[in-house]
């Protein structure tokens, strides 16, 4: 049995919503050095997630635009996927 990957549950929103708290954290003079390699790594995971969801998003909207050039009663490009 496989675990779930949490990264699948968090939402861009929420990932950036993380990363603003990671930022307010790492501007603060308070932040304990011990944790911030933990917060640093925690921040680059998440701006990876948030990098994977825009290119995902970017190429569904390039085949739905694909698919609204394609001329009336042919299917478009995305139609065999």
């Amino acid at each position: 049995m496989t675990t779930p990957d949490p990264a699948d549950s968090l939402t861009y929103a929420g990932a950036i919503e993380e990363l603003e708290a990671i930022l307010a954290e790492l501007e603060d003079d308070r932040l304990d050095v011990d944790h911030l390699a933990e917060r640093v790594g925690r921040a680059a995971e998440l701006i990876r997630l948030c990098r994977q969801r825009i290119a995902d998003t970017r190429l569904e909207v390039e085949r739905i635009v694909a698919d609204l050039d394609a001329p009336p009663g042919e299917p478009g490009p995305s139609a065999g996927s």
